[in-house]
This record gives C-alpha cells, sequence and structure tokens, in this order.
C-alpha cells in the first residue's frame, strides 16, 4: 500500500513536471512561452502565441499527464482499469485526428480512396439528363436525429449541385417533416451556387407520410408512375430496403445505395449498381462536403484502422510461428502483445 502511494507520487511529479507548453514554443515556433503574450505556461497562450493545433496538443498532453498518472500507478500496483499502450494508441489517434484537421485546414488537400459509387454520380445524373428523365432521392425513413440521415442530405447537396448544373429534375419524397426542410434548403443552396435560383421550387421535395409502408407505397407508385433513371437510396432503411430496391431495379433506373445497417446492405448489394457499405456512407459525406473537420476526423480514424489492423497481423503472425514452429521470438512478441493489450 506504501510503495503504492509512493510510486503515485513519483509518477505524478514526473508526468506534471513535463512543461509542454513551453516545448511546443520552442518546437514549433522557437520562442519561450514563458516570455511572450500573457506569460502563461497554458494551452490558450500557446493558441494565440504558437498556433491552434499547437494549443490542442498541449490540452491534450495536459489532460493526458493526469490521466495517464492514474493509467500508470494502477498498472503498477495490478488493478489497470486498460493498459497503458491501449491509451497510448487511443492518444495517439486522438493526435492524429487533431494533425489532419489543422492540415485540411490549411488548405492542403488530403487523400481519401475513391469510392465506386461517388465516382458515379455524375455518369447517373448524367444519364437521366439524357434521357430526359427525374431523379429519385431517397433518404432513409428516420429523422434528423440519424447520423445516417445527416450523411444523406451532405451527399444530397452534391447531387442536386450536379442536377442545377446538368439542367435535370429531382424528385424527393420524404417521411419526416423536418428532413422535409432540411432537404429544401439544400437543394435551394446547390441551385444558388450553381447560378440558377429561379430553377428552384418547393415541390422538389414533397412530404408523404411518417408510417413505414404507406410511404413505401407512395414512392414505388412514384417510380412506377415516373421511372426515374436514376435512384439514390442512402440513409437509414429498414424492412422496406428490398422493396424499394427491387422496384427501383425493375423500372432498369441506375441505382446509387449506402447505409449503415449491416442487416439491409444484403439487398441493396444485390438488386443495386453501387453500394456505400456501412462507414463508406459518411466517408462519402465527409469526401463530398471538403468539410475540414470531417476530412481531418475520417484520416485521423485510418490512423486509428491502421495501428489496429498492424497489431492484428504482427499477433496473428506471431502466435501462428510461435505455436507451429516455436520459433522463439515470436513467441515472445505474442506474450508482449498479450501483455500490453491485456487490461486484466
Amino acid at each position: 500500500m506504501i510503495s503504492d502511494i509512493v510510486i503515485a507520487i513519483v509518477i505524478g511529479y514526473l508526468l506534471g513536471s513535463i512543461p509542454s507548453a513551453y516545448l511546443a514554443g520552442r518546437l514549433r515556433k522557437g520562442v519561450d512561452i514563458r516570455e511572450v503574450g500573457s506569460k502563461n505556461m497554458g494551452a490558450m497562450n500557446v493558441f494565440y502565441q504558437v498556433g491552434p493545433m499547437e494549443a490542442v496538443l498541449v490540452t491534450l498532453a495536459d489532460l493526458g499527464k493526469g490521466v495517464g498518472a492514474i493509467l500508470l500507478v494502477r498498472w503498477v500496483s495490478g488493478n489497470p482499469l486498460i493498459s497503458p499502450f491501449d491509451f497510448l494508441t487511443g492518444l495517439a489517434g486522438a493526435a492524429a485526428i487533431i494533425f489532419y484537421v489543422e492540415t485540411a485546414k490549411r488548405g492542403k488537400k488530403l487523400f481519401v480512396r475513391k469510392i465506386a459509387g461517388l465516382e458515379a454520380i455524375d455518369e447517373a445524373v448524367g444519364r437521366a439528363t439524357e434521357m430526359g428523365r427525374p431523379v429519385l432521392f431517397i433518404p432513409g425513413i428516420s429523422d434528423m436525429d440519424d447520423v445516417q440521415t445527416l450523411a444523406a442530405l451532405t451527399i444530397l447537396g452534391r447531387v442536386s449541385r450536379t442536377i442545377a448544373d446538368y439542367d435535370s429534375k429531382i424528385f424527393m419524397p420524404v417521411s419526416r417533416s423536418l428532413v422535409m426542410t432540411a432537404a429544401r434548403e439544400t437543394i435551394k443552396t446547390s441551385y444558388q451556387a450553381a447560378g440558377r435560383p429561379d430553377a428552384y421550387s418547393d415541390d422538389m421535395v414533397n412530404y408523404v407520410t411518417d408510417e413505414q409502408f404507406g410511404y413505401v407505397a407512395a414512392v414505388d407508385g412514384l417510380m412506377v408512375r415516373e421511372k426515374p433513371a436514376t435512384v439514390f437510396l442512402l440513409g437509414a432503411f429498414f424492412a422496406e430496403s428490398l422493396i424499394l430496391a427491387e422496384t427501383g431495379n425493375s423500372i432498369g433506373a441506375i441505382q446509387i445505395a449506402g447505409t449503415a445497417r449491416p442487416a439491409q446492405l444484403p439487398f441493396f448489394i444485390a438488386a443495386c449498381d453501387f453500394t456505400l457499405i456501412g462507414e463508406e456512407l459518411f466517408a462519402a459525406s465527409a469526401y463530398l462536403s471538403g468539410e475540414p473537420r470531417m476530412l481531418g476526423s475520417l484520416k485521423g480514424q485510418d490512423v486509428g484502422k491502421a495501428i489496429a489492423m498492424i497489431t492484428i497481423l504482427l499477433g496473428v503472425v506471431a502466435v501462428t510461428l510461435s505455436e507451429a514452429w516455436d520459433v522463439g521470438i515470436m513467441t515472445d512478441l505474442h506474450a508482449w502483445l498479450v501483455k500490453v493489450f491485456s487490461s486484466s
């Protein structure tokens, strides 16, 4: 008990003595943060004298010193909440997100892998224009409190801008009144950006009903009557996904679908031309919007995923070689991975 207290005091002192603000000033701008601005070694002074990204990193470092001391002490005492390596991995992921957000804000283009469904938007809208038939956009059946609906509306901004440029038509039946209002504003903004505000009409977006299959019946009827050349099915879908996708397929429309609900993905994959699978829906909205915070968050998450994938791969290789051929170094690597990622 006494030894744990002594260890806690020593670790807390050592971590707390790290001058994160001073280091940020010296390393990034070559200034002594104690001699400029308010002369306070805090994140706010770093924000004004060094930069916003450095201020956020200093804040994370200061928080990490306190949290890290607690985690390390519990680990040393044999009662960890999480392993120190898990904590450092999470901290690295947070730092990566901040770094890429700031990089995007400075105007540097971030690489995001191409998504087939997004690359097909211009082709799909162009096909509808050539055929003289409309584009049908269905944003799922959830309200504005669902992140999938928000992602769908972000993509709608790009789609409607392309429609405005091509002088095509869009129909958008919705099952929630708030979605109707948001969609109208999104499309209106796109038409204004395209220099064609006079071509916009509130009739492009219509509220149908909140009732699930009543909405589906109305949309299916619209598909059969109007025969849109292109159908977008993006957002939160439930049992109606198969009905909508099959109807769109039966009229010969190009269909671009996307949802984060795993149970509905097989229906979209089977009946649609392009499908945004799971997180691709959110990646698409980030890519199309070009918003620095969304792009930066996306790239930061990729760093975290890369760390996890590399660790998993190392673990698989290590346990395979150690068990199959009793390779000593692989046995040690496996034991080390188990130790650093174990919280018990």
